[in-house]
């Protein structure tokens, strides 16, 4: 089974941003595995300085860089059984069906949310140093927000969730609203869900304007 995981780097989060790097490694039989590939590219606009300020990508970086179409086909390649990204949901933007095949997705951070919801953190480098996945090299997972580092760690944490359930369930749990381990807003803000009082789950189900996410979390509880 052969797993290949993407990182972008892009203009912005939004689907009309640009991407202005790729890059992919592979879990392949449970081994973490160089593709080679890594890629500047030019986003045919300006990247914005509060950007550049997160992965240092300029636009005299890109200037040169091959466009999007080819550099993520080529990333693509291969005899790949499935596809993984940290938040999947925003790789996916890019990387559409038509370019994968339709091939099943995992999402490390979804997934890290059901097997370590006690996890202090559920970002890519939070669960770097919270796993200490044996054989990591520091120097290669260096520096984060760009796309090759972000990839390799992503592709421990992947292999250090196989080790907790099957790939089947990880990625049925990728194709359902997250389960999330801590409240993001208001009043329980940071309080683990397990711990809500059931008067406070029945209020966000009455809401309207609160995401999937949430949605189900609370859901979730409540039958518990």
């Amino acid at each position: 089974m052969r797993i290949r995981v993407i990182d972008l780097e892009t203009t912005g989060t939004e689907k009309t941003d640009a991407v202005v790097e790729i890059a992919t490694w592979d879990l392949f039989e449970g081994r973490v595995v160089p593709t080679g590939h890594a890629q500047l590219i030019n986003p045919g606009r300006p990247i914005p300085p509060e950007v550049s300020a997160i992965h240092h990508i300029t636009d005299e970086d890109v200037r040169d860089a091959p466009p999007f179409d080819h550099s993520a086909r080529y990333a693509l390649l291969g005899d790949v059984d499935a596809f993984c990204a940290h938040n999947a949901k925003f790789e996916r933007m890019w990387i559409t069906d038509e370019l994968t095949g339709g091939k099943p997705w995992i999402c490390t951070l979804r997934c890290a949310y059901r097997v370590w919801p006690e996890a202090p953190g559920h970002s890519n480098q939070a669960l770097r140093y919270w796993l200490k996945p044996e054989g990591l090299d520091r120097q290669i997972a260096s520096v984060a927000h760009r796309a090759g580092p972000d990839a390799y760690v992503t592709t421990f944490t992947l292999r250090e969730l196989l080790k907790k359930a099957s790939i089947e369930d990880l990625i049925k749990w990728t194709a359902e609203p997250a389960i999330l381990p801590r409240v993001p807003f208001g009043k329980h803000r940071g309080m683990s869900w397990k711990d809500v009082p059931i008067d406070y789950l029945s209020w966000v189900l009455r809401q309207t304007d609160m995401d999937e996410d949430v949605i189900a979390t609370a859901k979730h509880w409540l039958r518990k």
